[in-house]
């Protein structure tokens, strides 16, 4: 008995892999599959950033907003360039 995992897409109702299979595994051959749904190389700071201003108001993320847009006090008390 082989074990091999295999990265497939899911089009038309058929499993279509995404790199060769092994030679052990030949057309008709009954196999047995585990699904498991991969999800894309989601960064995680990506993931945290979607849900970011979710539950908030408009007015709420546009205060949010200007003050993250705000540069009048990027350096503090001192001058750039100093």
């Amino acid at each position: 008995m082989m074990t091999q995992t295999i990265e497939a897409i899911y089009q038309n109702g058929i499993f279509k892999p995404l790199q060769p299979v092994s030679e052990e595994i030949t057309e008709g051959k009954k196999v047995r599959m585990t699904v498991d749904s991969a999800t894309e190389d989601v960064n995680p700071i990506m993931k945290l950033a979607e849900n970011f201003y979710e539950g908030l108001s408009e007015e709420d993320i546009g205060e949010i907003e200007k003050i993250a847009l705000d540069r009048s006090n990027f350096f503090g008390d001192r001058k750039p360039y100093e």
